[in-house]
């Protein structure tokens, strides 16, 4: 992260990336993507169940050792969370050195991931905008710059495999909205809440930002299924931030465990240090 992409950070609380992924990063990805949905729709409502966070129930499954819940219909989507069980072709994505240099350069300590998901957003969806600074009890989602450095604790990189237009339903923020110190008075549409906007993208590029922005996604009015991957990372004493573990261990199963190398399992340990 170079002086003006923290500035603008600092300022905007994102900073788009472009050509984050290679293409044949990107090529790599694509079908895993689409196996692992045409999985989980087959899936979504067959036991084990679980209850999540904010009430969700999600489906739990025992072969590929995601989580999946939603569905595949107009004004939908599927959220595929702990996709990294599923295939070890996410790998790379644990450690990318060009996401770690944003993660570095903004959270302090030893960090790990608390978040990962694939969105699959059908026509017709869209994703609320929630969020901003205006959250001053909830120590998750603080964002601070001390004099010397940023300070973030939630973050989340977003992937994109494929071009995503404002039509398509691309990525929306509101900007500057991780220093507000006053809720939005506007309801959740960022199709129409004043200051949103959206974030065109290309394929194999990226969009870095603290959690303590609003932000959401446009309604894609298209017939292409947008389909992103978010991993999300903070200091090392936070549990899962995933909707079907919220605040639990993170969810990595044995077969998982023993593939990955000493250095990404460490991304997925956390320790109860006191924030």
């Amino acid at each position: 992260m170079n002086d003006i992409e923290k500035y603008e950070f600092d300022r905007l609380g994102y900073v788009v990336i472009p050509n984050l992924l290679t293409p044949a990063q990107v090529a790599s990805l694509v079908p895993v993507v689409d196996e692992l949905e045409e999985h989980a729709l087959a899936h979504v409502d067959q036991q084990p169940r679980k209850m999540g966070g904010w009430g969700l129930e999600t489906h739990r499954n025992p072969e590929r050792g995601y989580h999946v819940h939603g569905e595949q219909a107009e004004g939908k989507t599927i959220i595929i969370e702990d996709f990294w069980n599923a295939d070890p072709a996410f790998d790379f994505l644990i450690d990318l050195p060009g996401t770690m240099e944003y993660v570095n350069a903004v959270v302090r300590g030893r960090p790990t991931i608390n978040n990962s998901e694939i969105r699959i957003r059908y026509r017709g969806n869209q994703s609320h905008s929630h969020g901003s600074g205006a959250r001053p009890n909830n120590h998750k989602y603080r964002y601070n710059y001390d004099g010397e450095s940023i300070d973030c604790m939630m973050v989340r990189m977003v992937y994109f495999i494929h071009d995503v237009s404002n039509e398509q339903g691309a990525f929306s923020v509101v900007p500057g909205t991780h220093k507000s110190a006053i809720e939005s008075p506007y309801e959740n549409d960022p199709d129409t809440e004043p200051g949103t906007i959206g974030l065109e993208v290309k394929a194999g590029d990226g969009v870095f930002f603290t959690e303590a922005l609003r932000h959401g996604g446009l309604t894609n009015h298209s017939d292409q299924v947008r389909k992103t991957l978010h991993v999300g990372y903070g200091p090392n004493w936070m549990l899962s931030q995933n909707i079907s573990t919220m605040d639990e261990p993170q969810y990595i199963v044995a077969s998982t465990r023993a593939r990955l190398s000493e250095g990404r399992r460490n991304f997925f340990r956390s320790w109860p240090e006191n924030p």
